[in-house]
Parts: structure tokens; sequence; C-alpha cells
């Protein structure tokens, strides 16, 4: 929500009048000097959008605040009329109204397109988040980043490597979403108070890693990859059961570590819906995208959405740190989740992550059932894995 500034306004003051953490009004308006802020200069509120309401007989600045709820000075800043004793009927005046509700949609599936404007309107409400591309996939869909916080201790969580495990993003971006409104409302999520979190860690999201492959399981190939895809899939134009890329290559098979035992012993040896580690490690710039990220930002501990299991994976090849286990006990206890050290796997993304950097790194197994996952889940996944998502940032 945009307000101008009248002399004597500051950011404690509108943090006090709005009830929003002024460090919140402080990020959302990094271009502008809170010492020295001018009159007549648009800042943002943030968590609020200005509604038009229409003056009616009798009405008083007064009335309206008492109806609706919000201080008359909220109002005040927002219209700043010449003479607020003197309401014209049938006039439009704009009242501040704190959004509440979740933005992002668990409705239905949705592919890239859906995810980009989610985050176009996450931006606009929330504007203190920080939003980057990383990378740009095969066919050029935009990788995108979110970041929230700005403490010294860096988290960072990523969703659908794998191409029908979709509900992962969605599961990530409402957790997400509901972590905005509680920074905003000043409410606390189970019993923590997020801005505290906020203050000492920057999180970092990667809410879906392999665009082409989500909107290819979701809407079908794309008219230029057709005839590869479909070749690929073995001529089947069922793609239910896809996690690669667009090339057909695993992305969580794509990383250094131990990728040539992955190469050896896995099947299939060419691209194919599944499991195929490509010609040499990092050859798909999705997955050079997210090794590039990690090697630019050196995050403190890392969390991969995947699914299905309701168990995560923390050791590889005894590179973890103690720190990880301490971590694994907690994210078990708040989840219910099964905690396991070590697999016979290699090439992952966690894999490479916590021999690259022997910090904690986790996958995360969401759900029980064959992927895709129904969304009549969707709710049991997310109260389960939101205690994860909390410790991973406050421990």
């Amino acid at each position: 929500m945009e307000v101008r500034v009248r002399d004597g306004d500051s950011f404690s003051y509108y943090g006090r009048l709005f009830m929003v953490p002024h460090e919140l009004i402080t990020d959302s308006n990094e271009k502008v000097n809170p010492s020295s802020l001018k009159s007549g200069a648009k800042i943002v509120i943030p968590g609020y959008v200005s509604v038009p309401y229409t003056i009616k007989e009798d009405d008083t600045l007064w009335k309206i605040g008492n109806e609706k709820n919000v201080p008359i000075d909220a109002v005040m800043i927002l219209n700043q009329m010449k003479d607020p004793n003197r309401l014209i009927p049938g006039e439009i005046l704009y009242l501040p109204e704190r959004i509440a509700k979740q933005n992002v949609s668990s409705k239905l599936p949705f592919g890239s397109g859906i995810l980009m404007k989610q985050i176009k309107t996450l931006k606009k409400y929330y504007p203190f988040i920080n939003v980057e591309t990383i990378g740009t996939s095969v066919l050029g869909n935009p990788i995108q980043e979110i970041r929230i916080g700005k403490g010294l201790k860096k988290v960072h969580m990523n969703a659908s490597f794998h191409a029908n495990e979709w509900v992962t993003t969605m599961v990530l971006m409402t957790l997400m979403n509901q972590y905005l409104n509680s920074l905003t409302n000043r409410t606390a999520l189970r019993g923590i108070n997020t801005i505290n979190l906020y203050i000492d860690t920057e999180l970092s999201i990667v809410p879906m890693v392999n665009p082409d492959g989500v909107d290819l399981v979701l809407n079908g190939p794309p008219a230029s990859r057709r005839d590869e895809v479909v070749n690929i899939n073995e001529g089947s134009n069922e793609f239910v059961h896809w996690k690669a890329n667009i090339r057909g290559v695993d992305l969580n098979n794509q990383f250094p570590a131990n990728w040539e035992i992955e190469q050896e012993r896995k099947e299939p040896k060419s691209p194919a819906p599944r499991d195929y580690p490509g010609k040499s490690s990092l050859s798909e710039p999705e997955a050079i995208a997210m090794a590039d990220l990690m090697k630019k930002n050196h995050y403190d501990r890392i969390l991969a959405f995947h699914t299905q299991g309701e168990e995560f994976y923390w050791g590889y090849e005894g590179f973890e740190p103690p720190e990880s286990e301490v971590l694994a006990k907690e994210f078990e206890r708040v989840s219910g989740y099964k905690a396991i050290r070590n697999v016979d796997s290699h090439a992952g993304f966690k894999d490479w992550y916590i021999q690259e950097f022997k910090r904690p790194g986790f996958t995360l197994e969401l759900g029980r059932g064959i992927n895709p996952l129904p969304l009549s889940q969707f709710n049991d996944i997310l109260q389960k894995v939101e205690g994860i998502f909390l410790a991973s940032l406050y421990l």
C-alpha cells in the first residue's frame, strides 16, 4: 500500500499506526532514508492494500474508522484531505485493509506461468522480499529465487527438482506465504515470534527448480519439443510419471558427488522420463543454476523438498557435520517424519552440498503414495512439514 509522507512522519510511527514491524517498513523502502523523510515522498506499507469507500450521508472520519476498525490517522494518511471535517457524500475515500488471507492458491496444480504471477503478487504485497532470476531452464523459463530477511544465518529451501513432484512447489509457496502473513500481522506461528526469525535469518527459496518438467507433466509437451519428448517417453502422450527436465535428464542425479557411480549403474543410459544422470555432471542449465547459487552464497543449511515417504535423508559419506544430527532429531520430533542418515545413492543435490560445504543438508520426502501425490494430501503434508520449516529457521 502506497502512502505519502507528511511532516513529522517516521517509519517507527507508521509501524505503530499500522501495527507492522518497522524493520519490514524499512526493508520495503530501501531507497528511502528513514532519518530524513521528505514531505510528499511516496513510501509503501507492507501487508496492506488500500480499498475504495464511498462516503455516505452523516459519515465522519471517526464513524468510518470505528466501523472499519482502522485508526483515523491511517485514513488521513491515505487521503490527506484539505478539510477532514467535511466529507462529501458520494465521493471516494481510500481505507487501509490488512492482508490476512493466503495469496498463494493451493486448490489446483500450477506450472511455471502461474508461479511467476504468484511471486509477482507476493512482491507487491510484501515488498521487503527480494526476487532474482538465478538462471533459465532449457526452454528459457526463469528459475527464480525469493529472499526474506537479512540475518547472518542463511537457510536455503527448494522444490520441484522432479517434474511430477509439483506439489512440493505448492507446499513451499504456502509455507512462505504463511511466514509473510505472520510477519506483517505480528502473529505467531506455533508459538514462535517470526519477526525474530526475520531479523536473525536470511531465507532463500527456489520454488521450482524444473519449470519445463512441471509444465510438461501438467500441460503436455510444447510444440517445439513434442516429437523429441514423446520419443523419450517411448511414444506415450501420458507424462504423469515424468521426473526429468525437458531433455530427459534427472536433475537430482546431476551433481558431482560420485556422479560416475550413478552413471555406471543407473538405467537407462540415454534420455528418459526419470533416472538418467546425463552425459556429464552439471550438463543441464537448471542444475548449473542451483550449483552456482550454492557456491555464491554458502548457505548454513539446505532443504530440498521431494515426495514421497514421510521421511528425510540427512547424511552423505560422512561429510555431514555434528549439527546435522541435532537438526535431524528436531525435524523428526516436530514432523513425525523418519530421519534416515544414509542411503545407497549419489549425485543428488543434497549429497553434493554436504560433500562440498560440510554443512547440514536434507532431502525431505513429503507425503505417502505414488507420485504425483493427490492434492487431497496437501493439508496433511503442510501441517507436518510446517514444523520442519520453522525449526530450520530458529535452530
